[in-house]
């Protein structure tokens, strides 16, 4: 009896050890309350970034080129600024600035290269004026958006958002508003397209 209660035991441990693992080994996380999305006909991908970030700089362009690969009536992507201090929430600030602008394509590649590369410090509204004049935008078109009330409504988002999706650091992606993956679940950026690409994959076929 007590060596069947060992074996049974043992089993039991086993087969708990091999699903811990493979949980550990999806590259995923489900949220613990689903958030609700933008567009329920469509799958949601929210990146979550900061542009002082390296490891969102390396990033981008991979996650760039997998954004072009996409098909434009299947999954909506959003980026979204996370805002974890004063610091991240002018460079916030800058890309809901220029989402309110319309020029997300002319400056968000440049804007990390300028944190990034060039050490700017791009954190005041004269700072800032600056660079977005250096891109073509009016600079009193620059200065009505800045402190535009629907710039301001998204910087009150922003900081609600890390604390629904449990963002604790970037770059974090949530799929569909139930998934997260980032850099340390999936293993590198290119495992987190892989895993970000199955979870859409599961998502479709779910709808």
């Amino acid at each position: 009896m007590l060596k069947k209660i060992t074996q049974t035991g043992l089993l039991i441990l086993l087969f708990s050890c091999s699903a811990i693992l493979k949980a550990e080994n999806v590259g995923y996380e489900t949220l613990p309350t689903p958030q609700p999305t933008h567009d329920p006909a469509k799958i949601e991908v929210i990146e979550f970034f900061w542009y002082g970030c390296p490891h969102c700089y390396s990033f981008e362009p991979v996650l760039e080129k997998w954004i072009k690969s996409l098909p434009p009536k299947n999954v909506e992507v959003i980026r979204q600024p996370a805002v974890f201090s004063d610091l991240w929430g002018k460079h916030a600030k800058a890309y809901f600035t220029a989402e309110a602008l319309n020029v997300v394509d002319k400056v968000h590649a440049d804007f990390f290269d300028a944190i990034q590369n060039k050490k700017q410090h791009l954190e005041t509204e004269d700072q800032l004026a600056k660079f977005f004049v250096a891109h073509g935008v009016n600079e009193t078109e620059f200065h009505n958006a800045f402190n535009s009330f629907l710039v301001d409504a998204k910087m009150r988002q922003a900081t609600d958002m890390v604390t629904r999706y449990g963002i604790t650091g970037v770059p974090a992606i949530i799929i569909n508003g139930k998934y997260k993956t980032n850099g340390p679940l999936a293993g590198s950026n290119e495992k987190m397209i892989e895993v970000m690409n199955y979870l859409i994959e599961q998502e479709s076929k779910a709808k």
